[in-house]
Parts: structure tokens; C-alpha cells; sequence
């Protein structure tokens, strides 16, 4: 054997080296005829600007985590482009997020610094002044954007090397030492980042720690600068109006001074004209185009981020062996002890011998309502594997945030196609549980398609009513209503329809054993077995909890998630946490007697949401304790609710199969005349 193997290394080195070598050899001949055009992943594209080519910023929704109610940036009488409000495209999944892409009076030129540059002067009526003071109260950030990054605003601390930073500016502060007076910062200083991009004539490959050009036989061509960072500093300025004077747009003004010590501020009255202004600084920057997101993706307390993770998921890890070691060791014990006795003990067995054993006549009786079951571990499928594949296309990089919206896009358009998986799984075993079966598997499929995405449907309709009074941009429009319903009935419902289909084509799992006429009676139990079924979430909870606190700090404070791979590794693992969990409590349930397994199996895993929701209830007080307003309140718990929701669908569905399938192999051991 050693010779044999010594023999196959050098084999197998060649065939690695020859392929290797024809790979190169394509990659060259296409970059040399220009067939190459470079390879970027989706929402990352290069985009190189001439020196002196005009930038346009843009500016998105006003935000603040105090409200969570998003505005139009031009619901505020800010300047307005020369050209007019334009919006700009957006993909589905910002139209779901409330974001509201659009122009912005601001105008660069590619490496020309410019100063004091004139926007206009706005005079403020009593309503303006209003909303401004409304706005500045609730901390409302101005959220800008050049060539899709955002502008990011730093806040150094004196005596330290460190910063901390925030994406956008606030739209103004209040002066509380005296007389509680309303400022606007109508000033920005603007830094742009720019690195010099060489054009090899065939484009380039994005690599991990740069740009690598492919070889090309022509000269090299400067083809401009790309944009790798965008900073804001906001200044509040009194302008004197008459050194101002009416000048247009984009004209020079005077020396600004933008100094914040100088206490000259802006205030926010009626009848006082408020002039916008700004300037831009150009800088060339080592950081090259593919890390330009880097300092975006930088939070403070990263260490803390990794080592609480990874030390969840050892202690897990250790927890689950544990289980999982003695479950096998005592399911083996039974079945080894079983099938070493004779036919003679086996047919006096009823009296020496307890637990499972005694239910085999009974454990595969149907459970009440089992259409209802059907349709949630359907549903439960599809939400499984619309986060299964998400995350896993996530972590591999293909939902980068510079893909705005790009995340919920695609849970959307992947839960639309899988529902013919959860049309197969629920109709495949609607059929199983009525013995073979067919009718009534249309009423099936359909419900399956109508019952988790009807509750959702509600549930974002009746939050939609209450952006629509509070007139947020987070209100879906109405022509989206209609595009969902498109894609509800013209996709999910079909496709749902045709699984059922296969489904119930398919050949039904057959039982191990005979189901006895009359029920078996349950014995009375010590304690309500349901307690144990709600108790038994604590484990996959401490699978998620860690995680939970990042996910929810992405979803309600505005920060950018990005650590994808160790959030498959923990879906990963609770998957694997749930499924042990419900297959250890479904035998502690058959050994004391209790065939009732089906509904406890699916509970005992998705007893997890019930924690969740808790976590929600207590985030919401201790860390989103600023948050006002009663309808601020009212869309967190709902789409709290929501989340919650999927999460029971998805990690029942998870527990009830494994214990299915359990139970199934465990009874088929068991040898009946």
C-alpha cells in the first residue's frame, strides 16, 4: 500500500500542475485579447473619474434611532438642485427599508478643492421653524452619499489617538445653558479620499488587499481616480447677509470661518434667512478600492465581538456533545437489550418491560389537527431554506453593503422560489399522515402559500397605515402593494402549488408498525409535560443570544452587520442544537408512556422564539430607551412580532423533522409479529 501510494502523489501532482497551467494559459489569452473585462461582485463596481469630472452627492432618507420613523431628506426646506428633485432607482429591497435615494444640490470636481461655495438662502416660515426644531430634537441624521459610499463624520477625543465615527451629521443641536434655542449646521466641510487607478487597457481583478491588473502587452494609462472615502464635518455659521449679498448658485462667498468656539451659530426662527453653504478637500489616499469599506465595517469592541462568540459556541459545542453522547448510549442500550431476548420474553415483555416499547401501537397515530401541522412545517421549510441559502451567499461575499438593499432583495425573491420545496414537504406529508391518501392536498397547497405570507401581509399593512399618517418614507408605496401581490400570486402560489403536486406524486413514508384501533391511555404525569417543552428553548436560545444582540443593534441603531460567516456558523449550530433538543425531549416523552410526540417535538425546538421575543421586550427597554413615541413602539413590537414568528416556523420545522425521522428509525428496530 505505501508503494502504491508513493506512486499516485506524482500522478496527481502532474494532473494539478497541467491543469493549473491551462487555466493561466486561458486566463492570459483572453486578458491579451481584451475578452477579460474584470470581475467584481455584485454592487461593487469601479467607477474611475478624470481629473475634473463632476461628482454628484446624493442624499437618502433622514434617519434617527430615537423615532425610527425615516423622512425625505426634502421634507425639511433644505436647498434644492438646480435640475430638480430627482429620484434614483431603487431595487426592492430599499423600497422595504424606506430608503429614498435622491440628487443633492452638492458638486464636486474631481481633485479640485473648492471653498465657500454658495447654495442658497432660505427664509423660514413659523411651520419650517417648527419642523426643524421637531426634527433637531429627535436627533434626526442627514445621511449623504458620493459614488455609493456614505459620508461618514469623526469625533476625536482629546489627548487620543483613537475616533469614533458616525455615518451622516445631525441636522443641528439645542442650546440648553440658556434659553432653549434650536441651531442648524448650514455649513459642511467635505474631505474626499481619492486613489490614482492605472487602466491596463483590459480592466483590472479585485483581490483581497487590492487591485490586481491582469497582463496586458500595452502601455499603462492613467484613467483617472477612484473615490475611497467620504468624510463630513458639520459647522453651524451666522452669515452676515449683507457681506452675502445675492449671489447664485455655486458662486464664492466670503471667508465662512467655520468655528465652532466662535459660538457665532445659526439659530432656527422665523423670519431669520438661513444661508447654505459648503466647501470640498480632495486627498490622495493609500487605501486602495476594494477596502474602501474597511473603516465602515471597523466598530469599537471588536475583540469583545469575537472572543463572546467563539466562546458560545465552544460552550455549545460541549453542551450538544454532552447530550447527544448519552442520548446515543441510551438508545442503544434499549435497542440492544431488546433484540438479544427470545421470541418468549419478547411475548411476555408487556409486563416486565416500560417506555417506549409500550406505545409502538400507538406512536404513529395522527395528531389533532394535522393539517394545520402540515402547513407550518411547510412554511417552516421555506423560511429555513431562504435563511440557509441568504447567509450562506452572504458570508461568500455576494451581499456586500455596498449592495444597498440587496440582502432583502434576495430573501425575498428566495422565499418566492422555494415554495415549491414547502409545497412538496407539506403535502408529501399530509399525505404520510393520512395513510396513503390524496384528497384534499390542493387545500393543503394553497394554505400553505397563504399562511405565513398572509400574517405577514397583515401585519406589514396595518405598521404601513401607521407610516402612511406619520408620513415616513418607510410607508410602502402603494404600486409596491400591488408588485407584492404580483409576485405573491404569480409566483410563490404557483410554484407552492406545483411542490404540492410532486408532492403528493411522490410515494407517502410508510410506517415501521401497525397502529392499534383504540388509543392507548396516557398515564397521568408528575408535572405538566409542557413545561418542559417551553423550558426546552434555553439551550438553542444560548446559541443566539450573543449574535441577537448585533443583529438587533443592525436592525434599530443604524449599524452595518457584515460578520456573515460566523453567522452561518451559528445558524449552523442552532440547527443542530434544535435538532437534538426536540429528539432528546420526544423520548423522554415516549419512555414515560406519552405517544403524544408530534406537536411537543415541533414546540420543544421552536420554543426558541418565546426567548426571542422576550430578548426583544428587554432590548427595548434597556437599550432602545430613547425611543419615543407611541408609534415607534408599535413598529418595533410588531416587526418584532414578525421576526418571532419566523423563527417558531423555522426551528419547529427543524425539531419536528428530526424527531420524525427519529422516531421512525427507532420503531423500525423494534421486530412485531
Amino acid at each position: 500500500m505505501k508503494i502504491i501510494g508513493s506512486a499516485r502523489v506524482p500522478v496527481m501532482a502532474s494532473r494539478f500542475v497541467r491543469c493549473y497551467a491551462i487555466t493561466a494559459y486561458i486566463l492570459y489569452f483572453f486578458a491579451h485579447t481584451g475578452i477579460v473585462l474584470g470581475f467584481y461582485l455584485p454592487g461593487s463596481y469601479l467607477h474611475a473619474y478624470p481629473e475634473g469630472a463632476e461628482l454628484g452627492v446624493k442624499v437618502n432618507s433622514l434617519t434617527s434611532i430615537n423615532t425610527e420613523l425615516p423622512y425625505s431628506y426634502y421634507s425639511l426646506p433644505f436647498c434644492n438642485p438646480s435640475e430638480g428633485v430627482q429620484k434614483s432607482a431603487e431595487n426592492l429591497g430599499e423600497l422595504l427599508m424606506g430608503d429614498q435615494i435622491e440628487n443633492s444640490p452638492y458638486r464636486f470636481h474631481m481633485n479640485k478643492n473648492e471653498q465657500n461655495i454658495f447654495l442658497c438662502t432660505q427664509d423660514l416660515t413659523e411651520s419650517d421653524a417648527k419642523h426643524f426644531a421637531q426634527r433637531i430634537d429627535d436627533q434626526y441624521q442627514v445621511n449623504l452619499m458620493l459614488d455609493n459610499l456614505p459620508a461618514i463624520r469623526y469625533s476625536y477625543v482629546e489627548d487620543s489617538p483613537s475616533s469614533a465615527f458616525w455615518t451622516g451629521y445631525p441636522i443641528g443641536f439645542d442650546d440648553k445653558s440658556g434659553e432653549s434655542t434650536h441651531f442648524i449646521f448650514n455649513h459642511l466641510k467635505f474631505k474626499v479620499l481619492i486613489h490614482e487607478y492605472e487602466d491596463t487597457g483590459v480592466g483590472a481583478v479585485m483581490g483581497a488587499d487590492g487591485i490586481d491588473p491582469l497582463p496586458t502587452a500595452g502601455p499603462k494609462n492613467v484613467s483617472g481616480f477612484v473615490v475611497v472615502g467620504f468624510e463630513v464635518q458639520p459647522c453651524s455659521v451666522r452669515h452676515d447677509q449683507a457681506a452675502v449679498g445675492k449671489p447664485t448658485i455655486y458662486d464664492a462667498l466670503p471667508d465662512v470661518g467655520c468655528d465652532m468656539a466662535s459660538g457665532n451659530f445659526q439659530p432656527v426662527k422665523q423670519g431669520q434667512p438661513i444661508t447654505f453653504s459648503y466647501e470640498v478637500i480632495f486627498e490622495r489616499s493609500q487605501i486602495r478600492w476594494p477596502s474602501r469599506w474597511d473603516v465602515y465595517l471597523r466598530t469599537g469592541g471588536a475583540r469583545v465581538h469575537w472572543f463572546s462568540i467563539l466562546n458560545s459556541l465552544m460552550v455549545i459545542f460541549f453542551l450538544a456533545g454532552i447530550v447527544f453522547v448519552i442520548f446515543l448510549r441510551t438508545v442503544r442500550r434499549d435497542l440492544t437489550k431488546y433484540e438479544e431476548m427470545d421470541k418468549e420474553a419478547q411475548a411476555q415483555m408487556t409486563e416486565e418491560l416500560s417506555g417506549w416499547k409500550l406505545v409502538v401501537g400507538d406512536v404513529f397515530r395522527a395528531p389533532p389537527h394535522l393539517e394545520l401541522l402540515c402547513i407550518m412545517v411547510g412554511d417552516g421549510v421555506q423560511i429555513t431554506g431562504m435563511a440557509v441559502v441568504t447567509i450562506l451567499f452572504a458570508a461568500l461575499g455576494f451581499m456586500s453593503p455596498a449592495s444597498r438593499g440587496m440582502l432583502l432583495t434576495g430573501m425575498v425573491l428566495l422565499y418566492l422560489f422555494l415554495g415549491i420545496a414547502a409545497g412538496y414537504v407539506a403535502c408529501r406529508l399530509w399525505r404520510t399522515l393520512k395513510g396513503g391518501e390524496t384528497q384534499g392536498w390542493r387545500s393543503v397547497a394553497w394554505r400553505v402559500s397563504c399562511f405565513f405570507p398572509g400574517i405577514a401581509f397583515t401585519i406589514l399593512t396595518l405598521l404601513n397605515f401607521l407610516l402612511w399618517g406619520s408620513h415616513s418614507t418607510g410607508a410602502i408605496p402603494i404600486s409596491l402593494f400591488f408588485m407584492i401581490l404580483a409576485l405573491w400570486f404569480c409566483i410563490s402560489v404557483p410554484l407552492t402549488l406545483f411542490g404540492g403536486f410532486l408532492g403528493i406524486r411522490a410515494e407517502h413514508i410508510k410506517y415501521p408498525v401497525r397502529t392499534n384501533q383504540i388509543p392507548r391511555e396516557v398515564p397521568a404525569q408528575k408535572y405538566p409535560s409542557w413545561w418542559l417543552v417551553l423550558g426546552a428553548g434555553t439551550l438553542p436560545f444560548g446559541t443566539l443570544f450573543i449574535e441577537l444582540f448585533f443583529i438587533m443593534s443592525s436592525l434599530w441603531t443604524g449599524r452595518i452587520y457584515y460578520v456573515f460567516g460566523f453567522l452561518f456558523v451559528v445558524l449552523i449550530l442552532l440547527v443542530i442544537v434544535c435538532a437534538e433538543v426536540s429528539v432528546v425531549l420526544t423520548y423522554m416523552h415516549l419512555c414515560v408512556e406519552d405517544w403524544r410526540w408530534w406537536w411537543k417535538s415541533f414546540f420543544a425546538s421552536g420554543s426558541v422564539a418565546l426567548y426571542v421575543f422576550l430578548y426583544s421586550i428587554y432590548y427595548l427597554v434597556f437599550n432602545l430607551h430613547s425611543l419615543n413615541g407611541t408609534v415607534s413602539s408599535i413598529l418595533y413590537v410588531g416587526y418584532s412580532l414578525l421576526m418571532v414568528f419566523a423563527i417558531l416556523l423555522a426551528t419547529g420545522t427543524i425539531g419536528f423533522m428530526t424527531s420524525f425521522y427519529f422516531v421512525h428509525y427507532l420503531f423500525s428496530s423494534v421486530k412485531l409479529d
